[in-house]
């Protein structure tokens, strides 16, 4: 048999006749199915479209002629309805064997037993089937699929330029692109926006599927990867930090793909075939996604969707498409729709529009998520199938609270958003009535409310919310958001910026905070290359820092130097053991001593705390106390660590609760344990931005947390409406004697009172 690029190549020249001829769609289809069947000596040939949401019968050679435009299947009904629902191909050798196998008397296929099919896919999404069959059971041949999958994407050109199915655009109309669809996924970071759907990577519309002078697609593509190939040497070879580049590591599958002569030489054969160079990138990435779907070995499906973002590079170099939706601008309020972000990325789009964020994947730890949070703008993840439910440009309403994301919603669905939006603002407004109030309970205690940050844009708050400092500044943010390990004179400079803009206000620096689930593409954190096994619980923070001690260095000479004249607040994160913070605090002191020798200004005092995160801490708080005058607990690490529950896991995200007797206890054996201690004492993260939660941190004694800026005024409007003595009484007796449900608890207790904690 002829190979896969000949008999391409034959069904393609006679296929470009077909296209020119000025005959009716109809007759053009009779004629494709003809050649298409001759080519590969096929008894039947077959084309399926997409109309009005059935898959029609268009043409067929060798079935009955009378069941054209009668015979309809629903997505996902028979082998043609699976082909389209799974936009993959079957290959069978009894058709009646297969489970999906729906019969269809009218067409006469009885004595058909073998069957082949390929979808026919415009812009990611199965618009028809492209069908051979023949009387003798056997599985067809590699090179006769190849070939079906070529001419499937001829025919998607048809479709979409021919005015093959009268004017109907049946990838548009399909039901799930016209009725209104509701997406669940999970809630990142909460929040409700409004917006129009905007792809970040806005699709590619191949409008030339066959070529002219394949010579010419062939030296289009060889520039591509010389280019693309370019860009990615450049991203491995930037910023060096350590012997050797340890940053190539992280880059080294990409580059392995890059490279693969195996990936070219499929992409020229497909050019060789007739397909243009748009054409041929398009035809071997649509192999590569079925062969992904079938791949259950997580890491190889990881490496495939690394080939599949490489594709879409050189797709984009291809074509002279090269930017993101941030780099053509956002034309108004608009919800982001992406396969998964990193955080720079999102920082390019312009904040002012961008109100929300929906992800095919994405996790509670990503860094995107880490950035978005900071930024105030409601992340959706895991929606799987995303672009399988919208288009450019549909309206989206989102409630990443909820976990919902309403597309092209009907009059109901708005009405019911618009309710609770306003009811939002509403809130919003009487907390920002509260800015320049204090937060003082009914009794007449302080509590000190911060806010955490990350980035320069967020100092801003501080003014907006009326809070009392920043309490976490994560240094690590402009790590993650650089392509290379920022210059000690950019870290000083943000440093500097902060604190200048934060005013009178403190300041708590806690220092890079890496490695685990916030790793950077160029610094890796082992010295192996492998991954680590239990990142949450692995090389990362001060482990991390106190090894690379230039990387330590270059922060505390920055941080010394950006506070100069000013009171420096240094927090070491993940402390496990005392040596630990001395050792921290010894490489900031020779730092002292470097600039002190040469006459640099210096803090006017500096004051070292650490974050109880790892529960061993606890149990040298009398040896560690002394040294501090500040101790930061993060929630976050602290419960994972209590409960041996990674917080990334879907399956344990939820399953402990922050309320829970163990955590409670532990957090008042802390507080016990520092009693008569000069030390700060803040919670910071999560747990002390909600209410409920809040309440019960106020109820063991603290008053001191750190939290996300658009909970300052929930827990201010709190704070005031409470006794604290009242609500200390009552958690000394929950714990004391602990009560199965201890939120509940809490919740009964408020609702009592009149406390309104949603």
């Amino acid at each position: 048999m002829q190979s896969a690029v000949s008999a391409s190549r034959s069904i393609l020249t006679s296929l470009h006749e077909v296209m020119a001829a000025r005959t009716h769609a109809q007759a053009k289809l009779n004629q494709v199915v003809d050649i298409i069947g001759e080519n590969l000596d096929s008894e039947v040939c077959s084309i399926y479209l997409l109309r009005e949401g059935m898959l029609e019968l268009f043409a067929t050679r060798g079935l009955e002629q009378s069941a054209v435009h009668v015979t309809r299947l629903a997505i996902g009904e028979g082998l043609v309805g699976s082909i389209a629902a799974n936009i993959e191909m079957l290959n069978l050798a009894e058709a009646a064997a297969h489970p999906d196998f729906s019969y269809r008397p009218e067409t006469g296929e009885d004595k058909f037993h073998s069957f082949a099919g390929v979808p026919i896919v415009r812009l990611e999404r199965a618009v028809g089937a492209l069908v051979v069959q023949h009387v003798e059971p056997r599985r067809y041949e590699d090179v006769e699929i190849e070939a079906l999958q070529t001419v499937a994407m001829v025919l998607s050109e048809l479709i979409s330029n021919a005015d093959l199915i009268d004017e109907y655009d049946s990838f548009a109309a399909s039901p799930q692109f016209v009725d209104p669809q509701q997406l669940h996924g999970l809630p990142l970071v909460k929040g409700l926006a409004a917006g129009h759907a905007v792809f970040h990577q806005p699709r590619i519309t191949i409008e030339h599927v066959m070529a002219e002078d394949t010579e010419a697609e062939r030296q289009r593509v060889y520039l591509a990867f010389d280019k693309m190939r370019e860009q990615i040497d450049k991203m491995a070879s930037q910023a060096e930090f350590g012997v050797g580049g340890e940053h190539e590591a992280v880059l080294e599958t990409y580059k392995m793909f890059a490279y693969d002569e195996g990936w070219a030489r499929r992409i020229n054969e497909a050019i060789d075939s007739g397909l243009t160079a748009e054409a041929a990138i398009e035809r071997v990435q649509q192999r590569t996604r079925m062969r992904m779907r079938q791949i259950d070995d997580a890491l190889l499906a990881e490496r495939m969707h690394d080939l599949e973002d490489l594709s879409n590079r050189l797709l984009r170099m291809v074509s002279g498409q090269v930017g993101t939706a941030a780099t053509m601008g956002l034309r108004g309020d608009a919800i982001l729709i992406a396969r998964n972000l990193g955080p720079a990325e999102l920082l390019e789009y312009d904040r002012r529009r961008l109100k929300g964020v929906i992800l095919e994947e994405g996790s509670l730890t990503a860094h995107v998520v880490i950035v978005a949070r900071a930024m105030g703008v409601p992340v959706l993840g895991r929606v799987q199938g995303l672009r399988g439910y919208l288009r450019e440009g549909d309206e989206v309403l989102l409630d990443a609270t909820q976990g919902i994301a309403n597309v092209r919603p009907g009059p109901a669905v708005v009405e019911a958003f618009e309710a609770r939006s306003a009811k939002n603002r509403e809130r919003q407004a009487a907390y920002a009535a509260l800015r320049e109030v204090e937060p003082i309970s009914k009794n007449g205690e302080r509590v000190t409310i911060m806010i955490n940050a990350g980035l320069r844009d967020d100092v801003p708050m501080l003014a907006a919310t009326g809070a009392d400092g920043i309490g976490l500044f994560r240094t690590e943010f402009q790590f993650l958001v650089s392509a290379a390990l920022p210059q000690r004179e950019r870290q000083t400079k943000l440093y500097r910026d902060v604190m200048e803009a934060a005013g009178d206000k403190p300041v708590v620096f806690r220092t890079i905070d890496i490695g685990g689930d916030k790793s950077l593409p160029y610094l890796r954190t082992d010295d192996d290359g492998q991954d680590d096994e239990n990142p949450a619980m692995g090389w990362r923070a001060l482990r991390l820092a106190l090894e690379r001690e230039g990387l330590m260095k270059a922060q505390a000479r920055s941080l010394l130097e950006a506070s100069a004249g000013r009171t420096l607040n240094v927090m070491f994160p993940m402390v496990s053991e005392v040596w630990e913070f001395d050792a921290a605090k010894a490489v900031f002191e020779g730092q002292l001593k470097f600039l002190k020798e040469r006459r640099k200004m210096l803090p006017e005092r500096i004051r070292y705390g650490a974050m109880l995160e790892v529960p061993a801490l606890a149990e040298m708080l009398d040896v560690l106390a002394p040294k501090l005058s500040f101790l930061s607990i993060g929630t976050n690490d602290l419960t994972q660590f209590l409960f041996a529950a990674d917080r990334a896991n879907p399956k344990l995200a939820e399953r402990y609760d922050w309320l829970s007797p163990a955590i409670m206890r532990f957090l008042r054996r802390v507080m016990r344990q520092l009693d008569g201690h000069q030390i700060d004492i803040t919670v910071c993260g999560e747990m002390g931005g909600r209410r409920l939660e809040a309440l019960a941190l106020i109820g063991l004694g603290i008053r001191r947390l750190s939290i996300t800026p658009a909970s300052v005024g929930p827990i201010k409007e709190m704070v005031r409406q409470i006794d604290t003595r009242e609500i200390a009484s009552a958690m000394d007796r929950w714990l004391n004697e602990p009560v199965g449900d201890l939120r509940g608890a809490i919740t009964s207790w408020a609702e009592e009172r009149g406390l309104d904690l949603d």
